[in-house]
């Protein structure tokens, strides 16, 4: 590695970027810490709240297919996927765990919007309150920062495209 080479980062400037976020219900009371967290993030970097579009889905699984059609329509920037799974006593917990998150990468793939995943995957209910603004931090305001870093990598990269 040379230390000459130009280095290309993001920041996290969210000021004129359009900002979708999916947000489950289930779990509610962690899902809706999850989404304030992630606005206020957002907001103490620049967002405003008519570049922010929020749709909320029944659950982890769901928040791919938004997601999906979110990235699809080129209308955002960033997308913020939001949820909490809590393992329970079935295998229910690691098909609803992988399905989600295989769907929340597909949209990452894609490689032309800003992905950030703030789907906690835990086994108890003090684990997801300790990742709202607990002992953990907070996962949501981490993953709308992080999505707003990724598109402004994006966009400092679309010049070398050409």
């Amino acid at each position: 590695m040379s230390l000459d080479a130009p280095t290309l980062t993001g920041t996290v400037d969210a000021a004129g970027l359009r900002i979708g976020i999916v947000a489950s219900r289930f779990n509610e009371t962690i899902t809706n810490a999850l989404l304030d967290g992630a606005i206020l993030a957002l907001k103490d970097h620049g967002a405003t709240d008519d570049f922010i579009t929020t749709v909320r889905v029944a659950g982890a699984l769901e928040i791919g297919t938004i997601a999906q059609r979110m990235a699809k329509s080129h209308a955002y920037d960033v997308i913020v996927c939001l949820g909490c799974v809590i393992r329970g006593g079935t295998a229910h917990f690691d098909y609803v765990c992988q399905g989600a998150m295989d769907a929340i990468n597909h949209v990452a793939e894609r490689g032309d919007v800003g992905v950030g995943n703030g789907v906690l995957t835990v086994d108890t209910l003090l684990q997801a309150q300790e990742r709202t603004g607990g002992a953990h931090g907070h996962k949501g305001a981490e993953a709308a920062l992080t999505a707003v870093e990724v598109a402004r990598a994006l966009q400092n990269l679309e010049p070398l495209a050409e």
